[in-house]
């Protein structure tokens, strides 16, 4: 199954919305008690997508050192196949 690709864009635009909604949100009329659980669930998918953006950029750099998909592989800790199903249309080659 295939995630739902959005753009940074788009995904900044949501982060920068729903931080003005939270900021905005009044404790004492909310029906919400907190929200702690949505900014950390915010906070980390902003992390995630950063942890991604290296990721590319380091095999990316791997493959211009002349690296291998089996050597890339074995760092990452996934088979070959896996590797280059993952960063092979997005890198160079």
């Amino acid at each position: 199954m295939k995630e739902m690709q959005h753009t940074r864009d788009e995904i900044e635009r949501a982060a920068r919305r729903f931080e003005q909604l939270a900021d905005e949100l009044d404790p004492d009329t909310a029906q919400v008690d907190r929200t702690d659980d949505l900014r950390q669930v915010a906070t980390i998918s902003e992390t995630l997508r950063a942890d991604e953006a290296q990721l590319r950029e380091s095999v990316n750099i791997a493959r211009a050192h002349g690296r291998s998909w089996n050597q890339i592989a074995v760092a990452l800790g996934v088979t070959r196949q896996a590797a280059r199903q993952r960063f092979a249309d997005k890198t160079p080659a």
